[in-house]
């Protein structure tokens, strides 16, 4: 079972998405705060896959507590919730590490489709709204490419190109003939040659030295 927790301070908000993921045989919710400081004590303690954070809440909001928990050895998945999918705080958090967001009024069904995705690591979620979100935020000119991208293959330029535009390894498997378990070793490759966590950064990498 994939383990969630819930950070959100409108209790109405977190009952209804507690129901909704609470109805799936493979997903359950092991904990729920209503700030960033309740939520590093029900993380720690609970140990999740996978943490619905909301951006703006009191006492301490999402982005801090995203930044400490993604300190914490072995941390979990975090998806930041959003209202609008302009949110710059959004495209922050992912830089810092958070695994995606979603918008609040998302599809149920997308929302869960999201914890699973993150859970596998196999996907960015909404590659479209991740890169239309950084699009929109990253107005500097592109930084220098660093060193480690020549050690890329070209193979693994193809692939990580792919990636950078959020496909799943099944759709790069489709694109290149490839197995998906080929995809996986050489985006694992990439992941290592860049030290980038995951694919996610690795969309951030792409926009931040203009290779998207």
């Amino acid at each position: 079972m994939i383990r969630v927790v819930l950070v959100d301070d409108q209790a109405l908000f977190r009952a209804g998405i507690r129901m909704l993921v609470d109805s799936q045989a493979d997903l359950g919710v092991v904990g729920e705060a209503a700030d960033g400081a309740q939520a590093l004590a029900v993380v720690r303690e609970t140990r999740p896959d996978v943490v619905l954070m909301d951006i703006r809440m009191p006492v301490m909001d999402g982005l801090a507590a995203t930044a400490e928990l993604l300190q914490d050895a072995a941390p979990p998945r975090i998806v930041m919730l959003t209202t609008f999918d302009l949110d710059e705080a959004a495209a922050r958090a992912i830089r810092q590490g958070a695994s995606g967001f979603l918008l609040k009024d998302a599809d149920p069904e997308f929302l869960l489709a999201a914890i699973r995705t993150v859970h596998a690591g196999s996907a960015v979620i909404a590659a479209s709204a991740t890169r239309d979100l950084f699009a929109h935020v990253t107005d500097a000119a592109p930084r220098p490419v660093p060193e480690a991208y020549a050690l890329l293959t070209e193979r693994e330029r193809e692939i990580f190109a792919l990636a950078a535009r959020g496909l799943s390894n099944a759709e790069i498997a489709g694109r290149e003939f490839l197995s998906e378990a080929t995809v996986k070793t050489h985006i694992s490759r990439i992941l290592t040659k860049l030290a980038l966590r995951d694919r996610v950064q690795l969309v951030v990498f792409a926009f931040d030295h203009g290779l998207a």
